[in-house]
């Protein structure tokens, strides 16, 4: 059995409002994915419902085999965590070792083993310098840090990281890479919410995408960024890569700039031939 199952789960608000229709995937210990999609596509209502923060109306999400609907959000959250887009709706501790530490009191773990965890998630992060520091004296892009060794510490087995790039300089986007690969090699499976495509690209060997409340397509990125009918219906854009190099008449579904520099030198653009 997958770590997480989600089957046909939908999700109707108070209102009536139905923000997910029908939708089902599964993931795998260690994979890594990218759920991108308009807003309003379902993303963020989805993957709450990975975690327990909702719970669907039709369908059911299982992990470990056991579904959300019988534990409690706080049960969920120690098998799979979750990293708001908004880094403010979750800081409430006064330091930022406080902050990792919050989590780590609720599963009374021992003081050494929080210290270690502490201290590897800092570490993991970039956060080592700022345990002593209010989170809300560092600038947006760092307390988003905070926010994901936070999770990190928690060691659960699936962590939802929604739109991490956002507001990001290239430091923080090469940290969000590395950690990806340092996450997933341990076997924890990465789901992340993103607009950003080129990162994407670079990172994600899976992509599920949603449009209006459902999944229209879920694959490799390799494939699915190369199927222009299913990009536009999400209303998506095509990573810059994957837009030169077709421009470019490359052959190849191309990804990554090292796959067009090899393209390029084979290609003879004199008479569009290799």
């Amino acid at each position: 059995m997958s770590l997480v199952e989600v089957t046909n789960i939908s999700y109707k608000y108070p209102n009536g409002y139905l923000a997910v229709d029908d939708v089902s995937f599964s993931i795998e210990a260690g994979e890594n994915i990218a759920i991108i999609g308009q807003n309003g596509a379902g993303k963020t209502t989805t993957v709450k419902m990975l975690n327990g923060l909702m719970k669907p109306c039709a369908g059911d999400v299982l992990i470990h085999g056991e579904s959300t609907k019988n534990h409690t959000t706080a049960q969920i959250a120690r098998k799979v965590g979750y990293v708001f887009q908004n880094p403010d709706d979750q800081i409430f501790n006064p330091t930022v070792y406080k902050e990792i530490e919050y989590g780590l009191k609720k599963q009374k773990l021992t003081m050494s083993e929080c210290e270690d965890r502490i201290k590897e998630a800092a570490s993991l992060t970039g956060m080592t310098d700022y345990l002593g520091v209010n989170p809300y004296d560092l600038p947006l892009s760092i307390r988003k840090f905070v926010t994901i060794a936070s999770v990190i510490a928690s060691n659960c087995d699936v962590m939802i990281f929604d739109e991490p790039t956002a507001g990001q300089d290239l430091d923080g986007l090469n940290r969000l890479s590395g950690l990806n690969r340092i996450l997933t090699k341990s076997g924890k499976a990465i789901v992340t919410i993103t607009h950003d495509m080129e990162f994407v690209a670079d990172n994600y060997e899976r992509v599920i995408v949603m449009c209006r409340k459902k999944v229209i397509a879920d694959g490799y990125a390799r494939d699915v960024f190369f199927q222009k009918d299913i990009m536009d219906r999400a209303m998506l854009k095509q990573p810059a890569i994957v837009r030169i190099a077709e421009g470019a008449g490359l052959q190849g579904n191309i990804l990554d700039v090292q796959e067009m520099a090899a393209a390029c030198r084979v290609y003879d653009f004199s008479t569009n031939k290799l």
